[in-house]
């Protein structure tokens, strides 16, 4: 066949445009893959050159080399890369015949199916045309699939012995040493270095370590971070540590502070073998060894720049701000005398410790205490703690300093040593209240020596007033007998020890005359308490935790059978209903104690620390039973008055009621026009009368009776005003104030009076119902001045109110306290089952009635005013 010309190059394509348009297609893209694969292999030259050319430079051989070797060495790479590229100007672009062998290898298409479609057969005959066009059409169908596929450029051809590897391996490994403190970088192979000694290479390796009270983890200075922008933030008081290897042995490492750019040279910890040359006085000085490694040792306590040779750390050091600490609420006390304290805290690494400051205010200057100020830790719930809130509360009866004027400062530390401090709060610390004036006198005597022991003195004198007249005041022989002996070691007493052993003697007997067991219970108690507190603060093992939790429970039993022998003593003999809760009370203490137990033998240390706090807050609001110390008498006026008072609001209670009905039927009889007779014998107000059943009074009175029965009330009005004022003055003369609540009601009562007298009932309900709601706000008053008088005589100082668990009138439990006083109408009774179900029944009864049409008119007026309808 012969090969067409360019007028009939086209061939069978020209009858078939679609498959020219395919055939162009894929000889374009044959075309592309040929020349992706002759320019391919042209890149390995200069690709590998510049592998080589990056993994010297971070190896760190430009900075090892001189400059002259360094030059030379970067002008061989660079012409080298330079001449890489001359190969790429013989690339040529691929013929059509080459795209067209292409195509027909890749899809293993024989006999040129594409070439055979624009070649001319040699002889033009038409036998020869039609042969030939039919061997074009089962060519044609061959070419409806072809693919050039992907380039396949065959590198191995060009490298048969595989040294392109080498450059990549070496290009690895170099990115693998690029992070470390001996790397280079890439400036170096264009800039020029310092020059350097003999000695080996120098390795620095260095980091910083937080403080561990911040729980967060050290960091590492490499050559990656350094040089950069940003600065490596590490918590201030932070030790930076770096050790340095090889070099000349005398490489310094600066540091470069932000605030006042001074410069500061890193102190070297010198070994041990370095601190016994020293201590020798005769030892030669040696040189330096740059083998051995040198340790370099900081605090770091402001920001600023770390400089060893030619690396630059920039290190930002974030200021560790002191704690801050207040109160909670006002500092009570707890029932039995102990200081209870709120407090909120916080820190921006956590807390850890807080205690609060006991200091007198009227302390003479020259004045020799017997004890140290007393000591009050405040229960942090858990340990690191960032912002907290806690409740502590300790009993500080037995320190001197009860009862007196002191200043209290809360102080809180953080792991760094800083302090916060509260504002101060001035109070009377709470001393303990003793029942027997015997025993209050000898807390006085012991008081005044421990605070200054010169006034020995003072106290032996106040001792021996007591015995005057033993035979009046002192009735109990035992009782005098150890008085005396106290006051035979006061007079002996010299040192120091034998001083607190009189003092500790004189408590003693105090605290026997006035509690007996019940208060050698309670410090036994209170020191079962703080042995195992102690035990858990430092994380005792098991066997520890268990053998002093049993001591907490016999000491806690001891200490509650002896509140209820006490309780016996007094008289005092509770009702069925506070029997329950009193043995409720020893089961949830019971539970408490189990509860510490199991999270203290779990691991969960702080839980348990913070619910035995909890526990001893709960014993120390725990009423013991003990009778108020003051005179009996007085406390019978004031329970008289309290009686008064109730009496007064009952029967006030019974004159609105009784207003209320009369002025309700004389309205009843104004709406129907009475005319005053009464002899209608039905009135709008009475309702229908069973067989059998009475009218009450008010139905059979006319409109000018009730009248006249709304005035006389007015006396009885007027009689409880009386009453009130009485009350009033008996409260005067027993040193409790009456409040604003008590003028009110009795304006009130005044104003309700003068109603009834004009037979105004309305006006008078009113007036009584304010005058009774201010009778209730009164007696609320009357009690909390009741009951801070009485703690007053307990030895509460100015500013003390009620514990918490007073005020709202519940136990440490939370559960309702019994009362001991009359009922101000404040309590409100809940019905039970069979009540509810009683009244809904007769609601219904009434609904049923009411939709029977058939009954009178009178009747279904009368019913829808007892469902209050209308």
């Amino acid at each position: 066949m012969n090969a067409p010309d360019q007028g009939s190059r086209k061939g069978a394509f020209r009858t078939d445009p679609k498959l020219a348009r395919r055939v162009a297609v894929k000889r374009f893209l044959a075309r592309l893959v040929l020349f992706a694969e002759r320019l391919t292999p042209l890149f390995l030259p200069p690709l590998s050159i510049a592998a080589v050319f990056v993994s010297l430079a971070w190896f760190g051989i430009f900075r090892q080399l001189p400059d002259l070797a360094r030059w030379a060495l970067v002008f061989a790479l660079t012409f080298g890369f330079i001449a890489s590229f001359l190969p790429f100007l013989r690339l040529r672009w691929p013929v059509p015949a080459e795209a067209d062998r292409l195509l027909e290898a890749r899809n293993h298409l024989p006999h040129q199916p594409v070439a055979v479609q624009e070649d001319e057969p040699a002889f033009d005959t038409p036998f020869a045309r039609a042969l030939w066009q039919e061997h074009q059409r089962r060519m044609a169908e061959k070419i409806a699939a072809l693919d050039a596929g992907l380039p396949r450029p065959d590198i191995a051809r060009f490298d048969r012995h595989g040294l392109r590897a080498l450059p990549a391996l070496l290009l690895v490994t170099a990115f693998a040493f690029s992070g470390s403190n001996g790397a280079g970088s890439l400036a170096d192979a264009f800039r020029s270095q310092a020059p350097t000694g003999t000695g080996p290479d120098l390795r620095i390796d260095a980091w910083i370590t937080p403080p561990p009270y911040t729980g967060r983890a050290p960091v590492f200075l490499t050559g990656r971070n350094a040089d950069a922008a940003a600065a490596v933030s590490v918590p201030q008081f932070s030790s930076m540590t770096i050790r340095m290897t090889g070099g000349n042995g005398d490489e310094p490492a600066l540091f470069r502070k932000a605030e006042s750019d001074s410069v500061e040279e890193v102190a070297v910890a010198a070994p041990a073998e370095q601190a016994a040359a020293k201590a020798a006085p005769d030892a030669a000085p040696q040189a330096a060894d740059p083998l051995k490694p040198r340790t370099h040792e900081m605090k770091l306590a402001e920001s600023g720049a770390l400089s060893i040779g030619s690396q630059v750390w920039q290190i930002d050091v974030i200021a560790d701000r002191a704690p801050e600490i207040s109160f909670d609420g006002m500092p009570r006390r707890s029932a039995n005398g102990a200081l209870e304290i709120s407090f909120a805290a916080k820190d921006d690494y956590g807390l850890q410790e807080a205690r609060a400051e006991i200091e007198p205010l009227d302390k003479a200057a020259d004045a020799t205490p017997l004890y140290p100020l007393p000591e009050y830790k405040l229960d942090l719930p858990r340990h690191n703690a960032r912002e907290i809130k806690g409740v502590s509360s300790r009993n500080l009866t037995e320190h001197p300093l009860s009862g007196k004027k002191v200043r209290v400062t809360l102080v809180a530390r953080d792991g760094a040593g800083q302090e916060g401090r509260s504002q101060p709060h001035e109070m009377v610390l709470p001393a303990r209240g003793f029942i027997e004036p015997l025993a209050a006198a000898l807390a006085e005597e012991r008081q005044v020596f421990t605070l200054d022991t010169r006034a020995m003195p003072k106290a032996v004198a106040l001792n021996e007033a007591l015995t005057l007249r033993a035979d009046e005041t002192i009735p109990n022989l035992t009782h005098y007998i150890m008085i005396e002996s106290a006051l035979a070691r006061m007079k002996l007493a010299r040192t120091t020890a034998e001083l607190k052993d009189t003092s500790d003697h004189l408590w003693e007997i105090a605290l026997g005359i006035d509690d007996g067991d019940v208060s050698l219970a309670e410090r036994k108690l209170r020191d079962a308490q703080q042995a195992l507190a102690d035990a858990l603060e430092r994380n005792a093992p098991d066997e520890e935790i268990k053998k002093l939790m049993d001591e907490l429970r016999a000491a806690m039993q001891e200490f509650m059978q002896a509140m209820a022998e006490r309780q016996q003593q007094n008289g005092a003999q509770p009702q069925q209903n506070e029997t329950a809760q009193n043995t409720l009370r020893q089961q949830d203490l019971e539970n408490m104690m189990d509860q510490i137990e199991n999270l203290a033998r779990s691991g969960n240390k702080d839980a348990a620390r913070q619910m035995l706090s909890e526990l001893q807050r709960m014993m120390n609001n725990l009423q013991a039973g003990r009778p108020q110390r003051g005179n009996q008498q007085e406390n019978s006026q004031m329970r008289q008055q309290v009686d008064k008072l109730g009496e007064l609001m009952q029967e006030q209670q019974k004159l609105m009621e009784e207003t209320f009905k009369l002025d309700q039927a004389l309205k009843d009889r104004m709406q129907r026009g009475d005319p005053g007779d009464g002899e209608d014998g039905e009135f709008l107000d009475r309702p229908p009368q069973a067989d059998g059943q009475q009218p009450s009074p008010t139905d059979q009175m006319t409109a000018e009776q009730l009248r006249e029965a709304l005035k006389q009330l007015r006396e009885q009005q007027q009689g409880l005003g009386q009453k009130l004022k009485d009350l009033q003055k008996g409260l005067a003369e027993l040193g409790i104030k009456p409040g604003d609540n008590f003028g009110q009601a009795e304006r009130e009562m005044q104003g309700a009076g003068e109603a009834l007298g004009k037979g105004q009932g309305s006006r008078a309900v009113e007036g009584q119902g304010k005058a009774l709601e201010a009778l209730r706000q009164g007696a609320r008053d009357m009690m909390g001045q009741m009951m801070q008088a009485m703690q007053g005589q307990q030895g509460q100082g100015q500013g003390q109110g009620m514990s918490q668990g007073n005020q709202n009138g519940r136990d440490p439990l939370g559960r309702p306290r019994s009362s001991s006083g009359p009922d101000f109408g404040e309590r409100v009774k809940v019905p039970d089952e069979i009540d509810v179900q009683r009244a809904r029944e007769i609601l219904e009864a009434i609904r049923e009635k009411l939709g029977d049409n058939a009954g009178p008119e009178l009747e279904r007026r009368y019913l829808e005013r007892l469902l209050d309808i209308r």
